[in-house]
């Protein structure tokens, strides 16, 4: 089985990282969010049908254990798509075999305003962008952040149906209700990337304001005695939120850090704090206090609230490094000069174009 994970894990490496700097070379920054959730929607949708093919996976008779089965159907599925994308999804809008060669002229000049680096670029790999990535202030914020709510991640969706089945409910119902989670998810999603879309610079209050809610469903779980387990299960349906923030924080990504070789150890780097928090958060849930996990509940609700402090922290420096650079080199306007536009063809990094602001 830990061989298995293992694999597993292997394989989910590269996905939300790689879909995200895709994502951010085909679109301008106002359409990152949206963009970016858009195929975030696949994780809730997983969600909503994982609870159900597990309860039918659960209740077929088979040769094989269930969570065998279970890894046959859903891995087959993925291997094969994964195949598939690998022949015709394009790294860069200039290899999109689905373009006419003046349509990915189109598609590379209409994201060069985003002021994050040529897309031809991306090939060469920068050691001192790495050093500009690890001095960055912003790079650690959204990595503490990455982390810290993650050890809710890990634990609650590791143990949701344990959870659930503490609230009264039996083994086989906890999976079903796993789906109104997923889709409580998907609600999220829609509502934050709709506010980001047509809400300027509204990306880190709409991520604290996800997390917050989040806090806000597990202080139900915590405090509320059993006999209110529709409550208590509305509770985890809002932890959810919080998941909402990925495609966001990806989109910041994409959208704040300029250089390729930047951009991709930033992302790296959070995957990383990603997979930490994942292993960490269920370390604090104990086997001697199953279903209630008191310890678990406990370390998710201090890695939520540690997680706006970061989200906070993320926004004050945004907001400061813009003033600084208004006063250095005044209020920049959406044309490019010509010095701009070099600055952005050669790679530089978003310390080095003074061009550059920062979006929140």
């Amino acid at each position: 089985m830990a061989t298995v994970r293992f694999f597993l894990g292997v394989g989910e490496a590269a996905v939300a990282p790689g879909f995200g700097i895709i994502t951010g070379m085909f679109y301008k920054r106002e359409e990152q969010p949206s963009r970016q959730a858009a195929w975030f929607v696949g994780n809730c949708v997983a969600n909503i049908i994982g609870g159900l093919v597990a309860w039918g996976i659960g209740h077929s008779p088979s040769a094989l254990q269930s969570w065998r089965v279970l890894f046959l159907v859903l891995g087959g599925i993925t291997s094969g798509y994964g195949i598939i994308l690998a022949f015709i999804l394009p790294d860069s809008p200039a290899k999109a075999i689905f373009l006419t060669e003046s349509e990915r002229r189109i598609a590379v000049q209409r994201t060069l305003k985003n002021r994050t680096g040529a897309v031809e670029a991306t090939e060469i790999f920068q050691w001192s962008q790495v050093a500009d990535a690890v001095k960055d202030p912003q790079a650690w914020c959204l990595v503490f952040y990455t982390f810290c709510v993650n050890l809710a991640n890990g634990g609650l969706t590791s143990f949701s149906a344990i959870i659930i089945t503490g609230f009264g409910y039996s083994q086989f119902k906890s999976l079903l209700l796993q789906m109104p989670i997923g889709l409580s998810q998907l609600v999220f999603l829609i509502i934050t990337a709709t506010i980001c879309t047509y809400i300027p610079s509204s990306r880190i209050m709409a991520m604290m304001l996800n997390v917050t809610v989040a806090v806000i469903g597990i202080v139900l779980i915590y405090t509320l005695d059993d006999i209110h387990k529709v409550v208590k299960l509305v509770g985890l349906a809002f932890v959810s939120a919080f998941a909402a923030n990925i495609p966001l924080s990806l989109s910041i990504v994409t959208s704040n850090v300029a250089g390729s070789t930047k951009r991709s150890t930033i992302s790296v780097a959070m995957f990383a704090a990603y997979c930490v928090g994942n292993i960490v958060g269920p370390q604090f849930f104990y086997a001697s206090q199953e279903p209630v996990y008191s310890s678990g509940i406990e370390a998710s609700l201090c890695g939520l609230a540690l997680g706006v402090f970061f989200l906070g922290c993320l926004w004050v420096y945004y907001t400061w490094e813009n003033k600084r650079r208004d006063r250095r080199t005044g209020v920049v306007s959406e044309s490019h000069d010509v010095h701009d536009l070099m600055e952005e063809q050669n790679n530089k990094t978003d310390k080095e174009i003074s061009s550059f602001r920062y979006t929140r």
